[in-house]
């Protein structure tokens, strides 16, 4: 069995008696982009300098292809590890032209060198710019080189921390597509630091959703979106509601009917989490519209109090009858009811997790 190009296994790492990363493990193979995510100070950061041998763990293992790259008494030192870097600074030597920059970190003839850095030029889409200046360039075209450098010793691996931070939304989403093309063809094994779930979704064949030092979840972004391990975890990549209750009998009474939470002790506090492109209006019950389909359930009835166009669709925020809470609605195209209004929401009981608190 060919061991993963890139595996970690069970690092911790400590500053000032604060535990900053706490039993990390993961592999990443050859060709796949996985994305460390999670918020600002969770230690996605620190996992990738270690990997980089920027920092030193305190404990646990790297691993490169098989072979022990780092413990706590074996350290290869960073330039032997053949790992390429990107960081949020591109960090481009202003005195060097294009060209040189991404031959800065080339071993043997120029003759090699020449045509290696014209190929990741023409790659990246920077040929015409070959013989400027970094200060003559926009920031997504100082990005394309800073990636032609790191790719250009040819790494096994490539860690990227917050590449893309410093670029406006509309270009950043077409770097992260065309930097995605070039690294799935040059092979790398790419670990992709963000705190942006968009970025991890958009970019990553593999999630590590990490918190407090810890991966809390990994998995494909379609089921780490869809099946959440926690309530955190569902309202980290999105806006969520929050509907509180209390098991009896394995059920719990909400607005919209019991809902079923098997093997739950009674008496238990639980959340049921929903996103609110998963409320619905009835329009039914106002009087234009289709019917409501068994699957959404029981209807319950709120009042308006707010709505805001969105562009493609409105939030609007309810206050339920019920118990007196606030609950958001994602609703297509324009609707915006007066404050005040009533109207009944269904949920898509299909879309909502039930967590133990």
């Amino acid at each position: 069995m060919t061991a993963p190009r890139l595996e970690i296994r069970n690092i911790v790492k400590s500053f000032g008696g604060r535990q900053v990363v706490d039993d990390v493990s993961l592999k990443v193979e050859p060709g796949q982009v996985t994305c460390l995510l999670g918020p600002s100070g969770c230690g996605k950061s620190t996992t990738l300098r270690i990997i980089a041998g920027v920092e030193m763990q305190d404990s646990g293992t790297i691993h490169v292809d098989g072979q022990l790259v780092c413990d706590t008494i074996t350290r290869v030192p960073p330039e032997g590890r053949n790992i390429g870097l990107m960081f949020q600074d591109f960090a481009l030597f202003p005195h060097l032209s294009v060209a040189d920059n991404v031959a800065f970190g080339l071993r043997g003839g120029a003759k090699a060198h020449a045509a290696r850095v014209k190929a990741l030029l023409e790659k990246v889409g920077m040929m015409r710019h070959i013989d400027a200046y970094p200060h003559e360039l926009s920031g997504g075209e100082q990005q394309r080189v800073a990636l032609a450098r790191a790719l250009a010793p040819r790494p096994k691996i490539m860690l990227m921390d917050e590449p893309f931070s410093g670029l406006d939304d509309r270009l950043r989403d077409d770097i992260r597509d065309e930097t995605l093309a070039v690294l799935k063809e040059e092979g790398a094994a790419v670990l992709l630091v963000t705190h942006e779930p968009a970025e991890a979704m958009r970019m990553a064949d593999e999630i590590a959703l990490m918190r407090g030092g810890k991966i809390v979840q990994r998995g494909a972004p379609y089921h780490i979106y869809n099946a959440p391990v926690d309530k955190e975890a569902a309202g980290f990549f999105s806006d969520i509601n929050v509907i509180h209750g209390t098991v009896q009998g394995a059920l719990t009474d909400t607005a919209f009917g019991q809902f079923l939470a098997p093997g739950v002790a009674d008496g238990t506090a639980v959340d049921i989490v929903i996103r609110p492109q998963h409320l619905k209006i009835d329009f039914d019950r106002a009087g234009r519209g289709p019917n409501p389909t068994p699957s959404d359930g029981t209807p319950a009835r709120g009042i308006v109090k707010r709505a805001r166009f969105m562009g493609s669709e409105s939030l609007v925020e309810f206050q339920m009858d019920f118990d007196g809470s606030v609950l958001r609605a994602l609703v297509p195209s324009v609707f915006l009811p007066k404050e005040g209004t009533p109207l009944w929401i269904m949920i898509r009981r299909d879309r909502c997790f039930v967590f133990t608190n």
